[in-house]
């Protein structure tokens, strides 16, 4: 009752009025696109026949998250604009990826990427692909649908178990209903919207700061708050353009290049030319739209400076300034706008890139191979609501987690090194690995775990690092190490697989 009173008390009538409509076209979207499901070539490819500048807007929809809504606002208000090194690396990852990863995935006709592992190396490289696929992004995709629920908490004055029950359910409900297609559709709708409520609420600030905002910058820039690119060779700092560019490059190769939820919207277009164009086309969406949002997190920090509240929210809660400043501080109307941004950016989960990777790597050629296109088309339903409520635990137990924009992509790192490092693997060489690629997975996000332990603090030794050396530079480790330990070890686990069975091997 207290929530409904709150949510009440905090909204107007223009903001439920936002909030409705933008939900409702969700869910009209879902039903359009989604109709007329007949197999899982529908449900995870759309058939191939999603126009290719839907296929891109959808992608910067899951390339931007609530994570980069809630966390880079955040991260410009407490620090700088040093995120911004991010784009570099993702860009020049893009392009290796449209020209490299992509032709592979079309030629071989792939559902989920990680029938590529089968076709280049053998079963149990698909297999470890794809269970690795799902610690990754699981993990990551749990702390991504905290920090949305997070943020409509704050907002609506809810518990955070009933935000994260809220849109759980809402998730597998049209995701389960529409498949990949609801899915695109929807990216799009939300990507155009995650540009209308940074622009909105940018020129709202820019409007109320107007007469003092010269003065206003001046002290942002003074306290370094425009700083975007760093360039000392400083190995222990994890925002210098080095360590930042390079473990960008490198999970952006992960990300759009080796994970399932990615790529997959990729996929639904009709031809591998119209997919490279999509991926590319990113580059000049994305760019401005994380300038947008850095700049309404320097604008916040001017608003609060000006009004003589330099530290509105303690530094452990700096995630919540965005959500904070719209709850008390937005207009009726342009509250509901942010809140109905949130709110769809924290519904698009990969719960159909999990279902898809579950359905066509480990259910139908382990456990069901022979079965109707109907079974697997209601597995893979059922796959969805199973994945949402592991996402949901997931996100109920990230509520400790401070600086989330940060730390979701560092644990991205531990498993996501090892994918990459075999995709690479597989297509920049000929070595035939299909063992050793499990044990080089294995070795690799182990050794990328315990160096992100030991460079905590705290951990081992009270207030001291035991290494030191910056996060974004596991991403280097874990895939260098598990390209170099795959290639040495088919030499030794594989040949003799195949001296002693000669079919273990073959595509």
């Amino acid at each position: 009752m207290e929530s409904l009173q709150s949510f009440a008390g905090s909204l107007s009538w223009a903001d439920g009025l936002v909030l409705a409509g933008a939900v409702a076209l969700l869910f009209v979207i879902a039903f359009w696109a989604g109709r007329k499901e007949h197999d899982t070539g529908d449900f995870f490819l759309g058939g191939r026949q999603v126009p290719m500048i839907v296929a891109s807007l959808s992608f910067v929809a899951t390339e931007i998250s609530a994570m980069t809504i809630v966390g880079v606002p955040a991260a410009a208000y407490k620090g700088d604009w040093r995120y911004l090194q991010m784009t570099v690396g993702y860009s020049a990852a893009k392009i290796v990826v449209a020209f490299l990863f992509l032709p592979a995935f079309f030629r071989y006709g792939c559902t989920s990427i990680y029938e590529f592992l089968r076709h280049r190396f053998g079963p149990a490289s698909q297999y470890a692909g794809s269970v690795f696929f799902f610690i990754t992004r699981l993990l990551a995709s749990g702390v991504r649908l905290y920090v949305a629920c997070l943020g409509i908490a704050v907002i609506l004055d809810w518990p955070l178990e009933a935000a994260i029950a809220v849109f759980t359910v809402v998730s597998m409900a049209f995701i389960a209903f529409g498949g990949i297609k609801a899915v695109v559709w929807n990216g799009a709708y939300q990507a155009i919207m995650f540009y209308l409520a940074a622009i909105a609420v940018a020129a709202w600030l820019g409007w109320h700061l107007w007469g003092q905002l010269g003065q206003g910058l001046q002290a942002a820039a003074g306290a370094g708050k425009f700083t975007a690119f760093d360039f000392r060779g400083n190995l222990t700092d994890p925002l210098t353009f080095w360590g930042s560019a390079s473990n960008a490059f490198l999970i952006g190769l992960a990300i759009f290049g080796a994970d399932q939820e990615l790529v997959q919207r990729l996929l639904t277009v009709r031809t591998r030319r119209s997919s490279q164009r999509a991926i590319l086309s990113t580059i000049a969406a994305v760019f401005p739209l994380i300038a947008l949002y850095l700049l309404v997190g320097t604008l916040l920090f001017v608003y609060y400076r000006l009004h003589g509240q330099a530290s509105v929210l303690p530094a452990d809660q700096s995630d919540k300034i965005l959500s904070h400043f719209t709850l008390h501080v937005l207009p009726a109307g342009l509250k509901g706008l942010v809140l109905a941004t949130i709110i769809l950016a924290s519904i698009d989960s990969p719960l159909a890139s999990l279902s898809a990777s579950f359905v066509s790597d480990i259910y139908r050629p382990l456990l069901r191979p022979h079965a109707s296109e109907a079974h697997y088309l209601a597995v893979s339903r059922a796959g969805v609501v199973v994945f949402a409520l592991i996402l949901a635990l997931i996100a109920w137990a990230s509520k400790s987690v401070t600086e989330a924009l940060w730390f979701g992509l560092e644990i991205m790192s531990v498993t996501g090194s090892a994918i990459l490092g075999v995709f690479l693997l597989g297509l920049l060489t000929r070595v035939r690995a299909n063992r050793a690629n499990i044990v080089a997975m294995i070795v690799g996000s182990l050794t990328v775990l315990a160096l992100m332990l030991l460079s905590k603090e705290g951990i081992f030794i009270k207030d001291r690092k035991v290494i030191d050396i910056g996060w974004t530079w596991l991403m280097a480790v874990g895939t260098g190490e598990t390209f170099l330990l795959a290639w040495a070890g088919s030499y030794v686990l594989d040949r003799r697989m195949k001296e002693h069975s000669p079919s273990a091997t073959e595509n």
